[in-house]
């Protein structure tokens, strides 16, 4: 029984102490963004729309999409290269440094916000669409325990390539294929006006 509880209390102690040697370092994640910084600026606020902001997002989502690119489970010409060279370490800094960044506001095409609203907050019921606050909250903050990033402020332009490319089968990264499910069912319409209104959430 003893020999029993010693090797457990063994066990938690080496566990607890891989999580503490693998937790990410925002300072050294700050020195390693550098080459981050052309595509997404060096706090995490990228300029061009076709680039994610990164600013606040959760560091198990950043380090999740850096492990997706790293072996080759999401495809992308610039991201996949870069992530190859990435170690463990390398991704945990630069997920805490990027997480510990204030992210800007976006922006929203008024215009399109009243679908983008109903769909977000309430679905589709009669096409399938599942309301995307279920998952990723009323104010787009996501879940970090179960790796849903934070939606707030993004890009409307990136958000709608996400969503195109989860339909069309071009990104498969997605647990249970739940954002493949629900996009294969979104229209244009629903898909544009629901990227809009996400530019637009803030906390």
């Amino acid at each position: 029984m003893k020999k029993a509880l010693l090797i457990a209390l063994a066990s938690l102690t080496i566990g607890a102490s891989t999580v503490a040697w693998s937790a990410g370092d925002a300072a050294a994640g700050k020195t390693k963004a550098a080459v981050c910084a052309a595509c997404h600026a060096a706090d995490g606020n990228s300029v061009n729309p076709e680039w994610p902001k990164l600013a606040g997002q959760h560091e198990t989502y950043i380090t999740k999409a850096l492990h997706d690119f790293k072996d080759k489970a999401r495809e992308n010409a610039l991201m996949s290269p870069q992530a190859a060279i990435l170690s463990d370490q390398d991704m945990q800094d630069l997920a805490a440094y990027f997480s510990s960044q204030e992210a800007k506001p976006g922006a929203a095409d008024m215009t399109k916000v009243e679908l983008g609203e109903k769909i977000y907050r309430g679905g589709n019921i009669a096409t399938g669409v599942a309301a995307c606050a279920a998952c990723h909250g009323p104010t787009g903050a996501g879940n970090p325990a179960a790796k849903f990033p934070s939606l707030q402020g993004q890009h409307a332009t990136y958000t709608k390539l996400q969503l195109n490319m989860f339909r069309n089968g071009g990104r498969a990264t997605d647990a249970g294929k739940m954002m493949r499910n629900i996009a294969s069912k979104m229209s244009d319409a629903e898909i544009d006006a629901v990227s809009e209104y996400i530019a637009g959430l803030q906390k």
